[in-house]
């Protein structure tokens, strides 16, 4: 066999090629238990994108308009709090952002119930860096939600 065949191109990958040789590497969440399609199952990266879009520019609406009065150079600082503050709150309570409920999702210990106080402060800070949510597992769980054992799944 080619060597650069096991490697796989910059294009398809090494996951791809993997499989191309036979390797399973099942759907994301079979290693959790979860289902593979339906509530339950892991929400995808283009969701939990969505959603985080969608409560970063209503906290940034909001910074804009009732905090700074309109100081576009003030506004980013009061948006990552703002940003801040809301995942703390929803998601230790409630489970969701509105962007996520808007979109159909929940954030959810790895054995199903409600995360903790401690575990959503941990999710919430390392959130926060922006890098842990970049690096991804098989099952698409970013580190924020491996660290605080979490996962985002489609209700």
């Amino acid at each position: 066999m080619d060597n650069r065949q096991a490697i796989g191109s910059w294009l398809s990958g090494p996951r791809a090629a993997a499989e191309d040789m036979g390797v399973e590497f099942g759907y994301p969440g079979q290693q959790l238990g979860l289902p593979e399609q339906g509530p339950g199952s892991v929400a995808r990266f283009g969701r939990r994108l969505g959603a985080v879009a969608v409560d970063w520019i209503g906290c940034q609406v909001i910074a804009y308009g009732l905090i700074t009065g309109g100081d576009m150079s003030a506004t980013g600082n009061w948006t990552l709090g703002l940003f801040l503050g809301l995942t703390l709150l929803t998601v230790g309570t409630v489970g969701s952002t509105p962007g996520k409920r808007l979109l159909g999702l929940r954030v959810v210990s790895l054995d199903g119930g409600r995360l903790g106080f401690g575990r959503v402060l941990l999710r919430t800070a390392l959130l926060a860096l922006a890098i842990p949510a970049l690096i991804w597992d098989r099952d698409g769980r970013g580190l924020h939600d491996r660290v605080s054992r979490a996962v985002q799944v489609r209700i």
